[in-house]
C-alpha cells in the first residue's frame, strides 16, 4: 500500500507541476459555472413569470438545477478524462522511464493502482469545482442534500471507470495524442449506446443498453442508489484494471 501511495502522490504532484491540472479544472469549472449562471437564471425567471400570473407554485430545487447540472457534468469529464489518462503510461514509454519502473522492486499491481489513484485524486480536484457552485443553493435555498450525494458518488464511479480504461489504453502505446483519441472515442461510444438501442426492446438491445454509462448514471443523478449500478462500475474497473496488468505483463517480459 505505501507503494501505492508513493506512485499516486507522484502522479498528482506531476499534474500540478505542468500547467494540466490548473487548466482542466478552470475549463471544468468555467463551463459548469457557466451552465449553473443559465439554469439559476432561468429558474427565477419562471418563478417571477408564474407569480406574475398568478400561477406561482414552489420549485423544487433538486429537479430544476442540481440533477441536470450534474448529469451535465458526467458529459463534460468524457472530454477532460482522456487529457487525464492519455500520460499516465504512454509518457513513461516515451521518456524510456517505463524500463526503469519496470525493473524496481515495486509490483505491477502497485504501478497500476498507484497510477490510476493519482488520475483519480486529480479527477476528484476537478469535479469539487462543481461545489462552489453548488454550495450557493444551499446557502440560498434548501435543496434535498441526499439525492445530490447520490449523484455525486455516481459521478466518481463513472469517473474511476472511465480513467481505468483510459489507463489501460495509455499502456498501449506510447503516443499521448493516440492514447487520448482512442480513449475519448471508448468514452464517447459508451456514452451513445443507450441512445442506440433507445427504440429498441430486443434482448441484444438491452445488453448493450446495460453496457452504456449514461444508463448507469441516470439512475444516480435521480437520487436512486441501486446495487446493480454499482456493480456495474465496480465491474468495469475491476476489468479495466485487469486488462492493464496483463499489458504490463506483456510490456514487463519485452522490458
Amino acid at each position: 500500500m505505501k507503494n501505492v501511495l508513493l506512485i499516486a502522490g507522484k502522479e498528482i504532484k506531476s499534474y500540478f507541476a505542468s500547467p494540466i491540472a490548473y487548466l482542466l479544472m478552470a475549463a471544468f469549472g468555467l463551463i459548469f459555472g457557466f451552465t449553473f449562471f443559465v439554469a439559476s437564471r432561468d429558474m427565477i425567471r419562471i418563478g417571477l413569470q408564474s407569480q406574475m400570473m398568478g400561477q406561482a407554485q414552489p420549485m423544487n430545487v433538486n429537479d430544476a438545477i442540481i440533477r441536470p447540472l450534474l448529469g451535465f457534468a458526467g458529459t463534460i469529464t468524457l472530454f477532460l478524462i482522456p487529457m487525464i489518462t492519455m500520460r499516465l503510461i504512454a509518457e513513461e514509454k516515451r521518456t524510456g522511464t517505463i524500463e526503469l519502473l519496470l525493473t524496481s522492486p515495486v509490483k505491477d499491481t502497485e504501478i497500476i493502482l498507484g497510477k490510476w489513484l493519482g488520475g483519480m485524486l486529480l479527477f476528484l480536484c476537478i469535479l469539487a469545482m462543481s461545489v462552489i457552485n453548488l454550495a450557493m443553493l444551499f446557502i440560498w435555498s434548501k435543496p434535498d442534500l441526499q439525492p445530490v450525494l447520490v449523484a455525486y458518488l455516481g459521478l466518481i464511479l463513472q469517473g474511476g471507470c472511465l480513467l481505468a480504461i483510459g489507463l489501460f489504453i495509455s499502456t498501449m502505446t506510447r503516443n499521448q495524442i493516440i492514447a487520448g483519441g482512442v480513449t475519448f472515442f471508448v468514452c464517447l461510444l459508451l456514452y451513445l449506446l443507450n441512445w442506440f438501442t433507445a427504440f429498441d426492446s430486443g434482448a441484444v438491445s438491452q445488453v448493450i443498453s446495460y453496457l452504456s454509462i449514461v444508463t448507469h448514471l441516470d439512475n444516480f443523478s435521480k437520487g436512486l442508489l441501486s446495487l446493480k449500478d454499482i456493480v456495474f462500475y465496480g465491474s468495469m474497473i475491476f476489468l479495466a484494471l485487469f486488462l492493464t496488468s496483463r499489458s504490463m505483463e506483456s510490456l514487463r517480459w519485452r522490458a
